[in-house]
């Protein structure tokens, strides 16, 4: 029987592999498991394999966390799409912001935790793939959020965030992770900021993230098999 353990040891593997291929050192990349809609069982079995846990929706992260044993560590990012009115609870729950792609949630960020007086880590998403399913600020749109956030001082910029494009061409989601690398390198020189997190690629594309630079991978069904 293959466990969780099995899966992420693959992954893991796979990581190295694609980064030995690029020339680069997979101790710098992140495996971040994505756990929407995962057992508290499931979770529990992947935590001490991963360097954190992605959620997607505010009130499941909520409930989770309620329920999660105070003695175990990991960070928590939220990934999936943040609507205003959520920020609050997701301030409250989170030790990243990783989905930041409008200046309304930026500014709402912003005002929440400087109430709370506190700085947030967040990155910005950003649409590479153009495809409108897709969440993301649209590319053209990256200048002005960017100069938005860099005008919050309660907000800590640490990168960027990509979806690869749903495609088998491998040319076009390579092209789309190459993008955003080009716009963290585009980020670091108006910033004067070190911007270290591309966090791109997930179970079906990291090889090609990993390859175009992504320093974060966000994964789950490859570590925790199809959802039921």
């Amino acid at each position: 029987m293959v466990t969780i353990k099995d899966r992420i040891e693959a992954t893991r593997e796979r990581m190295a592999e694609s980064a030995s291929r690029a020339g680069r050192d997979a101790s710098g990349i992140k495996l971040l498991a994505v756990t929407k809609t995962r057992t508290m069982e499931e979770m529990l079995e992947a935590v001490p394999f991963v360097d954190g846990l992605g959620e997607n929706r505010v009130q499941e992260a909520a409930s989770k966390k309620r329920d999660w044993p105070a003695s175990i560590e990991i960070e928590w990012r939220m990934i999936g799409h943040l609507q205003s009115n959520k920020v609050r609870k997701a301030i409250a729950l989170f030790d990243s912001l990783d989905s930041v792609d409008s200046e309304g949630i930026a500014r709402a960020a912003e005002r929440i935790a400087a109430e709370e007086n506190r700085i947030i880590p967040v990155l910005l998403e950003v649409n590479t793939s153009g495809e409108a399913g897709k969440t993301g600020a649209a590319p053209e749109d990256f200048p002005a959020l960017l100069d938005c956030v860099l005008d919050c001082p309660h907000l800590r910029l640490d990168g960027l965030m990509t979806m690869g494009p749903l495609s088998s061409d491998k040319a076009l989601v390579r092209g789309a992770f190459s993008m955003l690398r080009a716009m963290g390198e585009d980020g670091r020189r108006r910033s004067g900021l070190p911007l270290p997190v591309l966090s791109m690629g997930m179970s079906d594309d990291f090889e090609s993230a990993v390859a175009e630079g992504s320093t974060m991978v966000r994964i789950g069904t490859s570590l925790f098999g199809l959802r039921t």
